[in-house]
């Protein structure tokens, strides 16, 4: 274990120029919320907490890119992969690119918050399966209630 706190610390920088650039958090709850000016901030999120980080750009022809990964922060001597905005990275439960593609994820968290379950508490084997079957173009099973006790169960005798 290191004795600098903030080498624990993940942070992600979000942008909003209105039909350029949007990077914005679809879920997660940072420690701290940093506002650097009118469309830059910064959030901080403590090892192990989860969250749904969305990044979209366009120019005078369309849409450009689209993204989202759903990223669970690391702690000191963790491995992890690099996402762009996201310092120093995280394990990356999920990516996915394309518009349409980004829709179905989106559609899948709002089906979660549907049942009142916070997407943060959601297992994160359930956002690997959504991410594998999305990449092999198959249906998703549904995240569900008893689907998530379990889960809940097992992390607690973790």
């Amino acid at each position: 274990m290191t004795d600098n706190p903030l080498a624990l610390i993940t942070t992600v920088e979000l942008t909003w120029i209105e039909k350029q650039v949007q990077r914005w958090l679809r879920f997660g709850r940072p420690v701290t919320d940093t506002i650097l000016d009118r469309q830059r901030r910064l959030l901080s999120f403590a090892p192990g907490s989860v969250f749904a980080f969305v990044r979209w750009a366009s120019n005078e022809y369309g849409t450009v890119e689209s993204h989202i990964d759903i990223v669970r922060t690391v702690g000191s001597g963790e491995d992890y992969q690099t996402v762009l905005c996201v310092r120093p990275g995280g394990e990356v439960l999920l990516h996915q690119n394309s518009w349409p593609r980004v829709q179905r994820v989106l559609e899948a968290i709002d089906a979660v918050e549907a049942q009142d379950i916070d997407p943060i508490e959601v297992s994160p084997d359930y956002w690997r399966h959504l991410h594998h079957r999305l990449e092999a173009r198959q249906q998703p099973d549904t995240y569900t209630k008893t689907r998530h006790r379990a889960w809940l169960r097992r992390r607690a005798l973790q």
